[in-house]
Order: C-alpha cells, then structure tokens, then sequence
C-alpha cells in the first residue's frame, strides 16, 4: 500500500476577499478581451443614447400646433433610431457575449494551469470533485458576470445618468419625486445584497460538496458495486445536492426580492409622476407633450434600472465565485519549468552514489507520527536496491521524497552528489522513470499511454519498450496497431497489462534512475520472472530503487534494505539479511524463500505491504 499519510483536509477556505481582491481576479482574466469590451460598451451606449433622444422627438411631434402636419419627418427620424439603436444594441451584446465567453476560456486555461502545477501538500488540501466543480462551475459564473456586471454596470448607470438628467431638463419638480423612490429602492438592495452574497457562497460550496462526493464514488465504482453500496452512495450525492438545492433557493428568493423591489420602485416613479404630473398640467405649469415625454423616460429608466438591480445581485454572486476560485490561485504552486535549467547540477554517472538518504526525517501534514525517523541510505550508481519491510514502514514515502512529492522536515537527500531542492524540479523529474503501485492508465490509444512523457518516441522505440515488458501479446490483442484505443482507467486491460504499461512509459523516457513501487504486484509468475529479467538488465547499466512487497523479485539485488517505523534496520543481500535480520528472515519464511520459520524476536507486527 502506498503511504499516503492521513485523510485530506477539506476543501481551501481562506478568509473573504475584498471587493478590490476579488475585482483584482476579475481584471486578470478580462484583460485579454479589452477591446471586445470597450466595443460592446461603445455600442450600447450609442444604443442607450438614441433611446435617450426619443422621448425628445415624441415631445417635439406632440408639442406642434398641429402635430398632424409635418409628422413625416420626425416619425421617419424616430424609425430611424429604432432601427440604428436595435442594430448598436445586438452588435454589442454579440461582443460582450464573445468576451464573457473568452474571459471563461482564460479563467479555465489559468486555473487548470495551476491547479495542475499544486504540489501535494496543496493538492491533499482539496478534493477532485471539488477542484472541478471550481474550474467548470465557478469559471462558467464568470460569464454572467462580465455580460450582467462589467459592461452593464457602465452602461445602466450613464443610461440612469442621462435619463434623469433629460428628466430634470424637462422638469425638476417631477425628477425630485422620481428620485425619492429610487432612494427607497437602493435603501431596500442594501438590506437584500449581503444575504444574496451569502446564499452564493453556500450554494456554489454545495455543489462542489455534490461533485467531491460523486467523484468518490465514480473512482470507487468497482467497490461500490461489489459492496452493494449504491443506495448509501446515492444518498450521499443526493444529500448534497439537496443542500446545495435549498441554498439556491434561497438565492432565488432573495434575488426575485431585488428585482420585485426595483420593478416596485419602477412603478411607484411612473404613478407618482402620473399624478404629480396631472395636477401641473391642469395647473398649466407644464404642457401635455412635456409630461408624455417625461413618462417616456420613466419607462426608459425600468431597463437601466433592473439592469442595475441585477448587476448589484449578480455581483453578489460573482463575488462568491471569484472568492471559491482565489482559494486555488492564492495556493502556491510548484516553482514554473526553467529554460535555464542547470544541466550542471548533475555529476558523472558511476563516480559515487546516485542517491544519498543522510539522516532523513518527514511527517505528513497534519499526521500523528513521524513516517520516517533518520531514514539513511546511500543507492549505488549501478544496480538494485530494494526496500522491504512492513506495511507502514514508509518505503513508499522514500520514492515521493526522490521525486520531490514532498520535501523532507529534516536531513538531506543527493541525487548524483546534489541536494534534490537544489535542482530545477522539472529536469530532476526528467531523469527520473517512476512506476507507481497504482499503475495508472490514461484513456486514449496505447500510444498515448506509452508516451505520455515524451513526444519524440518512435515507433522502433515503441515496439522495443513492448518487447522489454512481455506487452507484445497485448499489442497483437489489439490486431498491431499502436492506435488502438484503450477504455477509460484500462477496464479492458488485466492489472497486470496496466502495470507493465507503467513501466514501458518510464523507460520510454531513457531515466538516469529508475524508481519502481511494487511494480510486480499485479503479474503473475511467469510475467514476474520476465520483468525481474528486465529490471536486471537496466540495473546492470543503471540505479535502480524498487519497493519490493514478494522478496522473489529483489532476492538478487546487491543491495536489500530492511525498513521498520521509518527507519533502515538492516543492508545486506538476500542470503546476508537471512542470516543476521531477524525480521527478514521471518518475511521470507513466510513467502516460502526459506524451509522454516526462523525464531527470534521480532519488533514489530509482520505485514509484507508496502
């Protein structure tokens, strides 16, 4: 078994950005789509300004002495700017929705990019399901809030702007009654706003509840079938979105009370300017034609006016998904790929040890005990060494710590004499081949599968690493062709077929050391005895570290070491460790490689896991 140290933490919480922070991630991934937006907000101001000058020509046809004679040309006029207004008006909302649609595409490219550069100790703080409920349900937020947000904000606001200062023009006594029932409209949306924001927040964190659940039982469907457990497992998912159902309807609430407050308000400026206005007229303060006008803009404020509910809701929201994206962003990830890369952090293979464990000790994150305690080990430039010992005992953790999964609390490990955290991490992960125990298989075809990690492999190339892993009857199974496709998570493929296309793919790669985690654990007999001939060879020319769970396939290793409670107890070779390590021999009397079970103290339970 892989250690993997304690269970992960919930999803990242950090404490609620600001309103700049959260404009801060907004502006990074709008950037790319400024002249799509200054282009959509071009046009719909012109196609808010032509609707600003029609109530104008309504005044000036109805004020005439005789409105029916020469009502052509401002009725021509006015169908004209309907008509160059609707056109400004769809030209501009295609551009605004283009650039929601790209400021979605960079959100998900940078969020993807970064999440997929997370080292562990981030990583095991999130759940998968989570993660992409925030790259595929938050970013898609995004959208409406550049289309209902950004530009609309603007546009309603110098459109709510312009109206009431054509109003006052028209009349100052009626704009003084219009504006006090704006001002209880946006004393209402202040007690409104603050629990839509909250109901965003708890209903975005429900889904990725929903989609953390449903990822666990999708990877674990073999298992959930096997037990039985579809019922349970459904409930869970069900749980959450239930959840997730009763914060959306709270949303939903709050916000149809927004939008019913301001179509309210809406009304109230139309009736008040109604009568208001009525009793001027009769009075003769103001003529027919200027109250009609003065209407007009009432109507023409109920566009500007919910759209500006909306933005101020929406915000709400936005603000939540911006919030639940930061979480990731504000993450550090691992240090970028160098292109300066230093090629001389690396010493002449077979000049000393290609990898030194001095005095290392780790803890994971959050875990109880110490997983290794003054772990020290040095790896010869050519050759096996293989690490056995109990489940638990923190072998597979040695070849994480090689790899820079996770960096040691304490003491040092030198790969070719330089210290890991002293390498560009990325070129020490090149020169590493790493099979792990769960041998994952990518979906696509097989060559896919085998060259993941480089682009250059040849087809020669491809057959040669086949060859070497007895993979050559799969590829015959698959009537020769490279090409061939192979279903998701290698359902079609046995354990063991999954597991030596692992190790094709490392040594495709060409690796200065080769790190193998159970990598027999899954063949049989005869495939075992054909890989163990492999990895001999490659250990004739190469180092290679192996954690060995059956002790047949490293009993010729130059070099076993016995690991207990993180800790090298005992170097030697297979027929050294059996007649000084109590514990090894007590492994191997129980795999058959001795005739009897030796005696002897032994210190702790025996589990042969890894």
């Amino acid at each position: 078994m892989v250690d993997t140290g304690p269970a992960p933490a919930d999803a990242p919480r950090a404490a609620e950005p600001t309103l700049r922070e959260a404009l801060a991630h907004l502006r990074r991934y709008v950037a790319p789509e400024r002249r799509r937006l200054l282009t959509a907000g071009l046009l719909l101001l012109l196609s808010g300004a032509v609707g600003l000058v029609q109530p104008l020509v309504v005044q000036h046809l109805l004020g005439g002495t005789d409105p029916l004679r020469g009502a052509a040309r401002p009725l021509l006029a006015l169908m004209a700017l309907v008509v160059v207004g609707a056109a400004a008006s769809a030209y501009g909302g295609y551009q605004l929705s283009s650039a929601a649609e790209g400021a979605v595409l960079t959100a998900r490219r940078q969020l993807t990019a970064h999440v997929l550069r997370l080292p562990m100790t981030a990583f095991r703080r999130a759940t998968p399901g989570d993660l992409m409920a925030r790259v595929t349900g938050d970013t898609t937020l995004l959208r409406q809030v550049v289309q209902q947000t950004l530009v609309q904000a603007v546009t309603g606001l110098v459109m709510t702007l312009g109206a009431l200062a054509m109003m006052a023009v028209l009349d100052p006594v009626l704009l003084g009654a219009s504006v006090l029932a704006i001002a209880l409209l946006l004393g209402a949306l202040g007690l409104v706003m603050p629990r839509i924001r909250r109901a965003s927040i708890g209903a975005q964190d429900s889904v990725g509840e929903m989609g953390a659940v449903l990822d666990r039982s999708l990877t674990a469907f073999t298992t959930v079938k096997a037990c039985g457990t579809e019922e349970s497992e459904a409930r869970r998912v069900a749980d959450a979105a239930e959840r997730a159902y009763r914060h959306g309807v709270v949303r939903a609430r709050w916000d149809s009370t927004a939008n019913a407050a301001a179509l309210l308000a809406v009304h109230l400026v139309f009736l008040v300017v109604l009568g208001v206005g009525a009793l001027r007229v009769s009075y003769g303060a103001i003529p027919v034609a200027t109250l009609v006008a003065f209407l007009l803009y009432v109507f023409f404020l109920t566009e500007p006016v919910m759209s500006l509910v909306g933005v101020v809701a929406f915000a709400q929201t936005g603000r939540a998904a911006l919030q639940r994206i930061g979480e990731i962003t504000r993450l550090p990830p691992e240090p970028p790929r160098s292109p300066a890369a230093s090629a001389a952090a690396t010493g002449p293979v077979g000049a000393g040890p290609a990898v030194v464990f001095d005095r290392v000790s780790f803890r994971y994150p959050g875990g109880p005990d110490p997983v290794l305690r003054d772990f020290s080990l040095a790896v010869p430039a050519v050759g096996l060494t293989a690490l056995v010992g109990p489940s638990g005992a923190g072998k597979s953790t040695v070849l994480n710590l090689v790899e820079r999964f996770w960096d040691p609390d304490a003491g040092a490990i030198l790969l070719d004499g330089v210290e890991v955290r002293d390498w560009d991490l990325h070129r020490l992960r090149s020169v590493i081949g790493y099979v792990e125990q769960d041998a994952p298989v990518m979906a696509g075809s097989l060559r896919e599968n085998l060259a993941y990690a480089t682009d250059r492999a040849t087809d020669a190339e491809l057959h040669e690493v086949l060859e070497l892993t007895r993979l050559d009857g799969l590829l015959t199974r698959l009537g020769g062709d490279l090409d061939a496709p192979v279903q998701y998570r290698g359902v079609s493929l046995s354990g063991g077929e999954r597991q030596r296309i692992a190790i094709a793919r490392a040594l495709l790669r060409r690796p200065r050391l080769l790190l193998l985690d159970e990598a027999t654990s899954q063949l049989d007999a005869v495939n075992e005895a054909a890989l163990r001939s492999v990895v001999q060879d490659l250990a004739a020319r190469m180092p290679v570290l192996a954690v060995a769970h059956r002790l047949s396939t490293v009993r010729d290793a130059a070099r076993i070491a016995v690991v207990q409670s993180g800790t090298v107890r005992a170097v030697g070779t297979h027929e050294e460790l059996l007649r000084s390590d109590p514990l090894y021999a007590q492994l191997a009397a129980q795999q058959l490689l001795t005739k009897a079970s030796p005696s002897g103290p032994i210190n702790s339970p025996v589990v042969t896991g890894s």
